[in-house]
């Protein structure tokens, strides 16, 4: 009987209920605890819709842990991780009064490595600034006991001293380490290993799978429920982690530590010394060629050009050479050790690009004046990772906000070979009728005309003139972004905020300070932003957004599905991007409490029959035409009662529960 225990868990009379007055049962959560339970039960795989207000998160957590069964949770930040490991999972285990044995575990990057630390305070030239942050870094490292980088203060997550006292599976000396009994990492893992619930995030989950595939070892404990939150993400991360690439700062890291190595462990080698120096000049080399062909662009007609061909075989000879060097210099110790491991990787991984293609991969080179990087990506995941779940013997429950469009799950299924998985989904609670508007400017200019970018411009400001600010306006590309933050400054009295000029967390947080803000952002806004209250009562977002048409993945799946007999556009590039703008207009109502209007400024919305598609993907908003209908909207504010709280009162925390 889990599922009637799942679900009176949520009911009225249940724990949570007990614990706070502010509860209030959802029949949509009851539901999906009720369907994640059976899955668990029957051991089958679930695939879960649940609109925004849902309360998936315990509606999963619940279940599963009433299950009793050993369960890992992968989300799709470090910040999620963190809030559903600190926040949400403690809450969960005190309601229903249990204490399971938890464990947080991040990739090796989010670590401490105590041996680089070492030989970074031995490094001469450090800059002043990332002295300081060393000082401490080494300050912290004595009283830490997870290592966890996240806890140091005032040390930026994007800091330069980060990369050389944290480790890669490249850099790592395993267990020849003369601190491995110390190492965090191990340690972390050791916790995971013993533990009934482990938190995870997608990057680590699919860096598993694919170690396992190779024969390395497995990173993650066996467990009997898999529950992947955000699993919108897990197509494009999977072709990730199940392909390869070679890029010129790894060679750059490479080259690094070799001469750290060689100076500690082998200081009577200078032809050691000259190899990697060698490699250096040719990386040098090899980046100006590559940065000819900026962007992304497939690589195999490249190999037609002689210069392309030359600097890929002076790289691969360079990289040859000083293997030959470090196969002779290994035994001197775990740090030259790792190197030849390291540079045998790399030659054999660069080697593949000179052969020719392979009809289901696609190899592409992404590059620009400061660097490259050579790609080769997986067309299709579908049949590696539908073969991990059959060999698997844990019930996988994939839940996000946005798996189907209109309804449907099939490109969610065909993406990563879940054709067998049992389905449902359940609309948010929040009431769209009342708290949204959607309106549809009457832009005559196409995206792809000069003009475009000018008249989206015309259009956000007469609503965020309306609106107060308090807007987002979401873009597809960095030259929108670029070309709409001047203007919008030099017209607007409110703030403007432009992604980029900080770190994301710095932007949203003095987004919700000001309360008057206009931040303009691409990508990395589009989700896993939660912006409750009147800050945020508008939601612009510029142009449809379909991956760019050159893109070298995009079109050799497009050549895939066109030799399948099957159609690129219709069942690839547009639920894609249906998919993605569901993503962002979630944005806009985060609460129960919150009114906004989300002004989607691309005709083809109203001009083309797929616009169909993209609006039904949406929740169901009212649609509009005219700006009089948006004055009205925010008009009616004056008239409401003022739900606004301050960060972490009763009404975000009743939201969560």
């Amino acid at each position: 009987m889990i599922e009637s225990d799942a679900s009176r868990a949520l009911g009225a009379d249940g724990p949570f209920a007990r614990l706070d007055a502010g509860f209030a049962p959802r029949a949509a959560q009851q539901a999906m605890a009720e369907a994640v339970a059976d899955a668990i039960a029957a051991r089958v795989h679930l695939l879960v819709e649940a609109g925004t207000g849902t309360g998936k998160t315990f509606a999963y957590l619940v279940p599963a842990l009433l299950s009793g069964q050993r369960t890992l949770v992968s989300t799709a930040t470090r910040t999620l991780q963190d809030q559903l490991f600190e926040d949400d999972l403690p809450r969960v285990c005190k309601a229903l009064g249990l204490n399971p044995e938890r464990a947080l575990l991040k990739g090796r990057t989010n670590y401490l490595c105590l041996h680089r630390m070492g030989q970074a305070q031995g490094q001469p030239g450090l800059l002043a600034e990332d002295q300081r942050r060393l000082s401490r870094i080494v300050a912290w490292s004595a009283r830490t006991e997870h290592g966890d980088i996240a806890e140091v203060a005032g040390v930026p997550e994007e800091a330069a001293i980060w990369p050389q006292v944290t480790s890669t599976v490249d850099n790592c000396l395993g267990q020849g380490c003369p601190q491995f009994d110390e190492c965090f990492v191990v340690r972390a893992r050791r916790r995971a290993a013993a533990a009934d619930i482990v938190v995870v995030n997608h990057h680590l989950l699919f860096a598993d799978m694919a170690l396992r595939e190779e024969g390395f070892g497995e990173l993650l404990p066996t467990v009997r429920v898999i529950i992947a939150d955000e699993a919108h993400q897990l197509p494009e991360l999977a072709a990730q982690a199940f392909g390869h690439s070679v890029s010129g700062r790894r060679i750059r890291d490479l080259v690094r530590d070799c001469g750290v190595a060689q100076q500690a462990e082998a200081p009577d080698m200078p032809e050691l010394a000259e190899a990697s120096r060698a490699l250096d000049r040719q990386l040098q080399a090899s980046t100006l060629i590559f940065g000819q062909y900026p962007g992304r662009r497939e690589f195999d007609p490249l190999r037609e050009e002689p210069s392309v061909t030359e600097v890929l075989e002076r790289l691969t000879s360079a990289l040859q050479h000083l293997g030959v060097q470090l196969a002779e210099a290994s035994e001197r110790g775990p740090g030259l050790e790792a190197c030849m491991r390291r540079c045998e990787e790399i030659r054999a991984r660069l080697a593949e690009f000179g052969d020719r293609d392979n009809d289901d991969w696609v190899r592409w080179l992404e590059a620009s004046p400061r660097g490259f990087g050579l790609h080769a990506t997986p067309l299709t995941v579908a049949e590696q990772f539908g073969a991990r779940l059959a060999q698997s013997a844990a019930t996988w429950v994939f839940c996000s906000a946005t798996l189907a469009v209109d309804g449907d799950f099939g490109h969610f299924r065909r993406e990563l070979g879940l054709e067998e998985a049992l389905a449902a989904s359940w609309e948010s609670p929040f009431d769209f009728a009342r708290q949204t508007l959607c309106y549809l400017p009457s832009i005559t200019v196409n995206p792809n005309e000069s003009g475009y970018f000018a008249a989206v411009v015309e259009s956000a400001l007469e609503v965020i003139a309306l609106s107060r600010g308090r807007a987002f306006l979401l873009c597809t590309s960095h030259r929108a972004l670029d070309y709409y933050a001047a203007p919008l400054r030099a017209r607007l009295s409110y703030p403007v905020l432009v992604q980029g000029e900080a770190p994301r967390a710095a932007l949203l947080a003095e987004f919700r300070r000001l309360g008057n803000a206009v931040l303009i952002g691409t990508a990395t806004f589009w989700e896993g932003v939660d912006v409750r209250g009147e800050a945020l009562s508008c939601v612009v977002i510029d142009k449809l957004p379909f991956a760019p048409p050159d893109d070298p993945v995009l079109k050799a799946r497009g050549r895939r599905l066109t030799h399948e007999g099957r159609d690129p556009f219709r069942d690839y590039q547009l639920p894609v991007a249906a998919l993605t703008l569901k993503q962002g207009a979630g944005r806009l109502i985060r609460d129960v409490n919150d009114r906004g209007v989300l002004v989607l400024c691309d005709p083809r919305l109203r001009t083309k029959g797929y616009g169909r598609t993209f609006l039904r993907a949406l929740p169901p908003l009212p649609q509009t035409r005219s700006l009089a209908d948006v004055a009205a909207f925010f008009a009616l504010e004056s008239m409401r009662p003022n739900y606004n709280t301050t960060e972490g009162e009763t009404h975000e925390q009743t939201q969560d529960w």
